[in-house]
C-alpha cells in the first residue's frame, strides 16, 4: 500500500494555517447565512422566510426550537421516506437510524450528500490536529479500523437507504480511501456482533492497523478478544497493533475508562483523541490533550446555538451562539445543518472551556439529568463520581447505569434514593463496594449543592446503593435489545422502570 501521509501532511499544513486565522463568530455567521441561502426554496425555508433573514438574531426570531419529535411529526413523517425539497434541497438519500438511549424508539436522522461531505471534512480536521501533535506520524501507511455497527443498509425506497451511521460512511467512502478502510465490506456487513468481533479481531491481527476508533466499551470487547487470541503476548495494544498511530474515541465520557486504557496503551506512543460526532453531524474534535476540550468545527456545514439547561423547557429560552456564548455555563446544544435540521435540540449538554477558538466538553445529555428528588445531578457529575469511586478501590468500571428508587406507598418513612448497577473489569468484594458507594456519595455531594442538601440531615435521600453485576451483563442486555455495537450506548440514567427491570433480570432472572 502506498503511504499517502505526505499528501495528507500538505493538506494539514494549509488547513492548520486557515484554522489559526479563523474568526469564530464570523465563520459561524457566514455558515448560517450560507445554509439559509441554500435552503431558502425548500418547504421549510419558505414557511420560515429564509430569504428575508440576514442575521443570526433574525433567524432566532423566525425559527423556534424543535426536538426530533417535532420535525418527524410536522415535516418528515408525512412524506417519509422520500423527503424531496422538504427542509434541504433535493432528495435525502440516507437516514441514520438512531435509537433513543432511554426509550429505544428508532429515529431516522436525514443524511444529505452535503452532510456526508461535512463528515469527511471533519475527519480531515481531526487528522490535521493529529499531525500537528505527531508530525512524524505515518497514519495513511496502513489501514484505518473503525469499529462501528453493521454496514448493511435497509432500502426504504429506490435510491434511499437507512441504517447505522457507520454503514452510511462505509457506503459513501471515496474510492481512493477504500483500500485504507477497515474492515472489508463483507465483514462490516455482519450483523451478529459477537461473530463480528471475533472475525474482526482475527483479521485485524493480520493487518497493518494505523488508526483505531470506536466507543470505549465496544473497543474493550475487541481488546478482550485480541487477548484471548494472543494469550502468550502482553495484554498491550502495542503487541497487537505495533504500528498504531491514533486511537479515536467518543460517544461516552472517557473518564471511567481512562485507567483501563492507560494500562492497555502502556509502552506505546499512540495519540488518543476524543471526537464529538452525532448522527446529526460531526461537532468537534480534540486539538489538545485529554480533558482539555474539543475544538468546534465552525465551517463544515453546521450552525450552533446554546440554551442554558435550566431554560430549555421554558416558554422563551435564551438562545446564544458562538458570538455571545459564555464559558463555564452548562448549555443544551442546538444544531442547524446541511441536512435540513434547524434549531434542533440535539439532547446533549455541553460547556465551553474556551472561546478563541471555541472548545467544549460534553457534560451529559438532557435525558441523563437525575433529579427524582430535586438533586439536579447532571451527567458530567455522575461520570466524575463513578470515576472517583472506581479510583478509590483501584478497580476499573466497564459499564454502569443508575435509576431512582422511589419508595412504595407501603414503605412508611421510606426516603428513596439512587440504585447503581456497576460492571467491574475485576470483581469487587462487598467491603470494596461499600467504599465505592461512600466515595461516590461524597464526591457527588462535593460537586452538587442540591445533592448535598438532600443527603444531609437524614430526611432527604438515602445513601446510594451499588450493586455489582457479572462481567458481560451490559453487553448481553444490549444484545437482547438489538443494540450491540456501533453508536449504541448503555443509558447512564434509566427513568423507565420497565427498562431497568429488564436489565435487573439479566442479573437475577428470578
Amino acid at each position: 500500500m502506498i503511504d499517502a501521509t505526505p499528501l495528507l501532511r500538505l493538506y494539514a499544513r494549509q488547513r492548520a494555517a486557515k484554522l489559526a486565522r479563523e474568526d469564530a463568530a464570523e465563520a459561524q455567521r457566514a455558515q448560517l447565512l450560507r445554509l439559509l441561502r441554500i435552503a431558502a426554496d425548500t418547504r421549510f425555508g419558505r414557511a420560515h422566510g429564509f430569504a428575508k433573514i440576514h442575521s443570526v438574531e433574525e433567524f432566532q426570531a423566525r425559527v423556534p426550537l424543535r426536538r426530533y419529535e417535532d420535525f418527524w411529526r410536522d415535516w418528515f413523517q408525512p412524506s417519509f421516506p422520500i423527503l424531496t425539497d422538504i427542509a434541504w434541497p433535493g432528495t435525502i438519500p440516507y437516514f441514520a437510524a438512531s435509537s433513543g438511549t432511554t426509550t429505544g424508539n428508532t429515529k431516522f436522522i436525514p443524511v444529505s450528500r452535503a452532510m456526508n461531505r461535512s463528515n469527511r471534512r471533519a475527519v480531515l480536521d481531526l487528522l490535521t490536529h493529529h499531525l500537528a501533535a505527531r508530525p512524524m506520524s505515518r497514519i495513511l501507511g496502513g489501514a484505518n479500523f473503525m469499529l462501528g455497527g453493521s454496514t448493511d443498509l435497509v432500502r426504504q425506497a429506490p435510491g434511499i437507504l437507512s441504517g447505522d451511521l457507520s454503514g452510511i460512511a462505509a457506503h459513501t467512502v471515496p474510492r481512493w480511501a477504500r483500500s485504507r478502510f477497515f474492515p472489508p465490506l463483507r465483514y462490516a456487513l455482519m450483523a451478529d456482533w459477537e461473530q463480528k468481533i471475533d472475525a474482526l479481531a482475527r483479521l485485524s491481527l493480520e493487518t497493518d492497523i494505523r488508526t483505531l476508533g470506536g466507543t470505549p466499551s465496544w473497543v474493550l470487547l475487541l481488546f478482550e478478544r485480541l487477548a484471548a487470541l494472543r494469550p502468550d503476548a502482553a495484554r498491550r495494544v502495542a503487541s497487537w497493533y505495533p504500528k498504531l498511530d491514533l486511537f479515536i474515541h467518543g460517544g461516552v465520557n472517557f473518564a471511567p475508562y481512562r485507567a483501563r486504557f492507560d494500562e492497555l496503551f502502556a509502552g506505546g506512543a499512540v495519540d488518543r483523541r476524543e471526537v464529538y460526532a452525532a448522527s446529526e453531524g460531526f461537532i468537534a474534535a480534540a486539538n489538545r490533550g485529554e480533558g482539555e476540550g474539543m475544538r468546534m468545527l465552525l465551517d463544515t456545514g453546521l450552525f450552533f446555538e446554546f440554551v442554558p439547561v435550566e431554560e430549555i423547557d421554558g416558554p422563551n429560552p435564551t438562545r446564544h451562539w458562538i458570538g455571545n456564548a459564555e464559558t463555564g455555563v452548562n448549555y443544551a446544544i442546538l444544531l442547524s445543518t446541511c441536512a435540513g435540521l434547524w434549531s434542533y435540540v440535539l439532547g446533549d449538554t455541553v460547556r465551553l472551556v474556551d472561546r478563541s477558538p471555541p472548545r467544549l466538553l460534553v457534560t451529559g445529555r438532557l435525558a441523563t439529568m437525575l433529579s427524582a428528588f430535586g438533586e439536579h445531578l447532571i451527567g458530567e457529575e455522575l461520570e466524575a463520581g463513578i470515576a472517583a469511586a472506581a479510583s478509590s478501590i483501584a478497580r476499573t468500571v466497564t459499564d454502569w447505569t443508575v435509576t431512582a428508587r422511589i419508595p412504595a406507598a407501603s414503605e412508611t418513612g421510606g426516603r428513596g434514593g439512587h440504585l447503581y448497577l456497576v460492571e467491574f473489569a475485576t470483581p469487587a468484594e462487598p467491603g470494596l463496594l461499600a467504599q465505592f458507594a461512600a466515595t461516590l456519595d461524597a464526591d457527588l455531594a462535593g460537586r452538587n449543592l442540591d445533592y448535598a442538601a438532600h443527603r444531609s440531615g437524614g430526611f432527604g435521600m438515602e445513601a446510594p446503593k451499588v450493586r455489582a453485576v457479572p462481567p458481560g451483563t451490559f453487553a448481553a442486555w444490549m444484545k437482547s435489545r438489538g443494540m450491540m455495537g456501533g453508536q449504541n450506548k448503555v443509558p447512564r440514567v434509566i427513568r423507565d422502570p420497565a427498562l431497568f427491570i429488564s436489565l435487573e433480570q439479566r442479573v437475577d432472572p428470578n
